[in-house]
């Protein structure tokens, strides 16, 4: 269990990394725009990821 959670944050993490990587001028302008989002908005993109990503655990199972 513990080797596939590392996995998993290891390829995480690779994940995050391309854009800012590829486009670092695009990606720091997106986090520009993302301050100005109020708490609410910000809650709801993370909620909407995690469903996102639980849902694509389930079905990829």
């Amino acid at each position: 269990m513990a080797s596939t959670f590392l996995m998993a944050f290891a390829l995480m993490l690779v994940i995050e990394g391309i854009l800012p990587f590829l486009f670092p001028a695009q990606w720091r302008e997106t986090f520009r725009r993302i301050t100005k989002f109020s708490d609410g908005q910000i809650r709801f993109f993370g909620l909407t990821s995690m469903i996102a990503g639980l849902l694509l655990l389930l079905f990829s199972k």
